[in-house]
């Protein structure tokens, strides 16, 4: 469902991230199709046990996990541009992260089509075209949802609007909520395309649900940022204990949400509990 024909329904809200919080997706993506693609178009082999162990740390295993492709590209050639090999036109790419409203593939075409010179954004964009084919190519016995992740999704949405709010490819995203049947404990999916994850909860806001009422799941700092920007609650789904969390969601969790108890020590305690498990 689009943004403008979705309609609040139930008082809560219950925004999930997708891939590492409810789909168990994110380590297979990065270690076999985000790093070694990146190796590949840039010709980072000599280099490469270093480099791929280093996208890894940025991806996935410390503050910056989560982060937007584009963004974790950028850190990463930076990185590889001071201590191995020039990256050609780097601050190109670089400028159009920090600047760009919105990184997805689209936003990165219409950038070269006013910069056609542009080596490093062709490259950026053969890469994340590279990273989608390898993805898809994935067997579907490596992109399966987490243990109770199902299940905690269709408690939230007996109680609560749900909606999907992913920074991930919207395509990749609805084949493996509907292949999985997740999808149908959802209202709304709000992927890449639509935006930053903060400025998909605020245009949910202006569907009429008051801050305290809204919920967002995920399994990175970007989640926790993205719900703090707009004044909602957050709920970490914790890495290599996600099944636990999902059984805390639904034992605890959703009835704190609904109850009016959720803000305060429960979620202080639940974001420390986060901010150890990724080392800060």
């Amino acid at each position: 469902m689009e943004l403008e024909n979705f309609e609040k329904k139930r008082d809560f809200l219950i925004c999930v991230d997708s891939d590492g919080c409810a789909m168990d997706t994110m380590d297979i993506k990065h270690i076999r199709c985000f790093g070694p693609c990146m190796v590949k178009e840039w010709g980072l082999e000599t280099w490469q046990e270093a480099i791929l162990a280093r996208w890894n740390d940025i991806n996935l295993y410390t503050m910056t996990r989560g982060i937007n492709r584009f963004k974790g590209l950028s850190l990463a050639l930076q990185e590889i541009d001071q201590q191995y090999v020039k990256i050609e036109e780097l601050k190109t790419l670089v400028d159009w992260v920090e600047t760009s409203k919105e990184m997805s593939n689209g936003a990165l075409e219409r950038a070269i089509a006013e910069n056609p010179a542009s080596v490093s954004l062709k490259k950026a964009l053969a890469w994340s075209k590279a990273v989608n084919e390898n993805i898809n190519a994935l067997p579907d016995e490596l992109k399966l949802p987490f243990p109770l992740a199902k299940e905690g999704l269709a408690h939230a949405h007996a109680r609560a609007d749900v909606a999907i709010v992913s920074s991930a490819n919207l395509d990749a995203v609805l084949e493996e909520w509907e292949k999985y049947g997740l999808l149908e404990h959802t209202d709304i999916v709000m992927a890449q395309n639509a935006g930053s994850k903060a400025h998909c909860i605020g245009e949910l806001l202006k569907k009429g649900y008051q801050p305290d009422h809204v919920l967002m799941c995920g399994d990175a700092p970007g989640d926790m940022d993205a719900a703090q920007k707009n004044g909602v609650l957050y709920y970490p789904i914790l890495v290599r204990s996600e099944k636990a969390s999902w059984q805390e969601f639904m034992d605890t969790a959703c009835e704190k949400l609904l109850d009016g108890t959720y803000a305060g020590a429960y979620q202080d305690e639940k974001i420390n509990m986060f901010l150890k498990n990724l080392g800060a």
